[in-house]
């Protein structure tokens, strides 16, 4: 049933990065056309501005969710509504909160930007921005955990799905329709607030949540434990962009944001192999199901380093073509920047090497006894970011961001293997310089095909296939050499997988 769960978790998740990582090339494309780079670097850059307010939840999502996993696995529908109430609360009062930062940002933000844009111009567009990101504090995020922790991500995924292909339907109609970006983003947000809405329908039918209960704040007690790891993810994802608009210009916000898009659906992809093993290694850890559980994580590990090690392989290779492409036209900045295009492709690598790791630490509630290195990777993300961006610009902003993703992926692999999975540290070496000899062949391997005059999308896709086959060969070949009992542990899963459907059908 685990695995049930989240293989379907998986493909849903798959579709949901599909249809995202599509309508996330067309939305900026228009706007660049339309707008220009200033434009798309303002949109990119307030949005990041009013995602700080996620600083306050303090990893209660994630203490919420290690929480659920008992009371969901024993059916305990009052200590599970216990917890439900507290987490409610909390976030409601998150959205309160978050009214009063946005007023505050409509007013100062425009500052920052006032050599490209006038006061009323963005201090409206920061409003309008903020809409959804209200309403989904407010409303849908404490059941959108609730149904993770249940393994079923789905519900959310597929409601996900509709109101992005909404919503990229309407922006390019309104766009061709000649309609201000102040419109434009106003209709984005009112369709994103159908999301939590609907999540919030879903739960109330399906659950028999006491409403009328006492929050169970002490099952969230951990949530100051888990702010250090939410600080760090939240600075991972919005850092660059603010340290760019304080230190550079909105237009390198621009060209950082293209990367960042392509590289983030890149991510997203490689994390759907992650959706649902959370809560799968959490029932497992509850249940007591030890060499349940080393079984599959090293399944788990040798399918995310196989995927991550292809799929940023073939981005550093094929990124700049399909920037140059994806660009054409537009002149106002340089977007060709092979530099940061690297480090950055390196920097989400080892962020995904760490995914197994980081799933078992969290399933197992470890929060505070790796807080301090979440707050580690944050302080180096943050000081060399702002110290590098002085010196190199946008290629300093990654530089920090690399250093920082290379210290917490070590952290979180041997805190794992030693004090949960009982592995040795050989099995980091020895998995990294795997890794590490895949990568190599495959640019070897590669560099024989001329890159340099690929101009159209159907000839960078038959590149890329070219290239995306060589390297996945070399990396499932050289993973079953060294890890041929990983493999059949996988095959197995699936072969379970397959019988459980036919006797069901």
């Amino acid at each position: 049933m685990r695995s049930k769960k989240a293989l379907i978790n998986i493909i849903s998740s798959f579709t949901l990065q599909l249809i995202t990582a599509i309508c996330g090339f067309i939305v900026p494309r228009y706007i660049l056309m339309a707008f220009g780079s200033g434009v798309n670097g303002l949109v990119s850059s307030i949005t990041q501005f009013l995602g700080y307010i996620a600083l306050i939840e303090g990893g209660v999502g994630g203490v919420t969710r290690a929480a659920l996993y008992k009371p969901l696995a024993k059916r305990d529908i009052k200590k599970l509504s216990g917890i439900v109430k507290a987490t409610e609360l909390f976030f409601k009062k998150i959205a309160y909160i978050f009214v009063g930062y946005t007023v505050l940002l409509s007013i100062f933000y425009p500052l920052l930007v006032a050599n490209d844009f006038d006061w009323f111009y963005a201090s409206s567009l920061v409003i309008i921005i903020g809409v959804s990101t209200f309403a989904q504090y407010y409303f849908g995020i404490t059941y959108q955990v609730l149904l993770q922790a249940d393994q079923k991500q789905y519900i959310t995924t597929w409601i996900q799905i509709t109101t992005t292909v909404i919503n990229t339907i309407l922006i390019v109609i309104l766009i061709k329709l000649k309609a201000q970006i102040h419109v434009v983003r106003l209709a984005s947000s009112l369709i994103f607030i159908l999301r939590p809405l609907l999540i919030n329908f879903y739960v109330n039918r399906k659950y028999k949540i006491i409403k009328e209960c006492e929050p169970d704040n002490e099952a969230i007690k951990q949530r100051w434990d888990g702010l250090g790891h939410h600080i760090a993810y939240f600075i991972h994802n919005n850092t660059d962009v603010v340290t760019l608009t304080l230190f550079t210009n909105i237009k390198e916000v621009s060209v950082y944001s293209i990367y960042h898009m392509i590289v983030r659906a890149i991510t997203n992809i490689v994390r759907i192999f992650s959706t649902g093993i959370e809560a799968a290694f959490g029932n497992m850890i509850s249940n007591n199901e030890k060499e349940s559980l080393l079984r599959n994580f090293r399944a788990f590990d040798f399918l995310s380093s196989v995927v991550t090690t292809t799929v940023f392989t073939v981005a550093g290779i094929m990124m700049l073509p399909f920037v140059k492409i994806y660009t054409k036209d537009i002149i106002d900045v340089n977007y060709l920047r092979p530099v940061f295009s690297v480090l950055l492709i390196m920097a989400e690598a080892f962020y995904c090497l760490r995914l197994p790791y980081q799933s078992v630490a969290l399933a197992a509630g470890k929060y505070r006894e790796t807080r301090n290195g979440a707050f580690a990777e944050a302080s180096i993300n943050v000081i060399l970011s702002v110290i590098l961006v002085n010196f190199f610009g946008i290629v300093g902003v990654a530089i920090g961001t690399l250093l920082a993703m290379m210290f917490r992926t070590l952290q979180y692999s041997i805190f794992s293997c030693k004090n949960i999975l009982g592995l040795k540290i050989d099995y980091i070496m020895k998995r990294n310089f795997v890794n590490v000899v895949c990568v190599l062949l495959a640019i070897i391997i590669t560099s024989s095909i001329n890159l340099s005059k690929v101009s159209a999308y159907s000839v960078w896709i038959a590149h890329a296939v070219v290239v995306t086959l060589i390297t996945f060969g070399i990396n499932i070949l050289l993973n079953i050499i060294f890890y041929y009992t990983d493999f059949k542990n996988i095959l197995a899963i699936i072969k379970n997988l397959v019988i459980v459907s036919t006797k069901r059908q």
